[in-house]
C-alpha cells in the first residue's frame, strides 16, 4: 500500500507541474501560434493548435533522445 501511495503522489506532482507549465505558456502567448486553427459557429468553437503540437513533438523528441540515450 505504501508503494501505491508514493506512485499516486508522484503522479499528482507531475500533473501539477504540467498544469503550472501550461498556465505559464498561456501567459506567454504560446496558445496563439501562427499555425493555430480556430473555427467559430453559433454554439461551437473548434480550436486546433497544430503549431503547438509540432513544437511539443520536437521538444519531446529532443528531450527523450538526450535522457534515454544509451
Amino acid at each position: 500500500m505504501e508503494t501505491a501511495g508514493k506512485v499516486l503522489l508522484s503522479m499528482a506532482l507531475a500533473l501539477a507541474v504540467l498544469g503550472v507549465g501550461a498556465l505559464v505558456l498561456a501567459k506567454l502567448g504560446v496558445d496563439r501560434l501562427p499555425a493555430t486553427l480556430k473555427w467559430h459557429s453559433e454554439n461551437v468553437t473548434v480550436f486546433v493548435p497544430i503549431g503547438l503540437m509540432v513544437i511539443v513533438s520536437i521538444v519531446g523528441t529532443i528531450l527523450l533522445n538526450v535522457f534515454l540515450r544509451r
